[in-house]
């Protein structure tokens, strides 16, 4: 895989994940229980944690340092889901859709200019990279469908 397969791998991931929640109203964004007590809202946050945590650790990976571990710092991947869910809880739904496209061109403009030898093979980087999201978009896209068609069926 180089650069432009893994960009077009992650731009496929990411049209799917979005295309989960179009058509929503606002209303329907922020209704809970799409996974657990979250509603697609709280989801879009979550994917943005987690592109911001890419774009923190990505230049950290590139120098040769190690991102802290999860367990360590916060007790483990879901207690840190919980702290930064907490932290965005009062966020708007514009603020929420705001920096999850912010976020999400910033993540590209990184990609596009990082060197090319690590998409080549598989690299800390590229690992990293697929966690924090083309193979995480789609859990919570898949997560958004399957509510969407309970709430069409009921």
């Amino acid at each position: 895989m180089d650069r432009r397969q893994l960009l077009r791998r992650l731009d496929k991931a990411w049209e799917a994940f979005k295309e989960s929640y179009a058509g929503l109203s606002d209303s329907e964004l922020m209704e809970p229980g799409v996974t657990g007590a979250w509603s697609v809202r709280d989801i879009l946050a979550h994917v943005t944690t987690w592109e911001e945590e890419a774009l923190t650790h990505l230049p950290l990976i590139l120098k040769g340092g190690k991102p802290p571990r999860y367990y360590v710092r916060y007790g483990g991947i879901d207690a840190f889901n919980a702290q930064m869910t907490e932290q965005k809880r009062s966020f708007p739904l514009s603020e929420v859709l705001r920096q999850l496209d912010e976020t999400h061109r910033h993540l590209i403009d990184f990609v596009q200019s990082a060197p090319e030898d690590q998409f080549i093979r598989e690299t800390r980087f590229r690992h990293r990279l697929r966690l924090d999201t083309y193979s995480h978009y789609p859990k919570h896209a898949e997560a958004i469908r399957k509510w969407r068609e309970q709430r069409s069926a009921g």
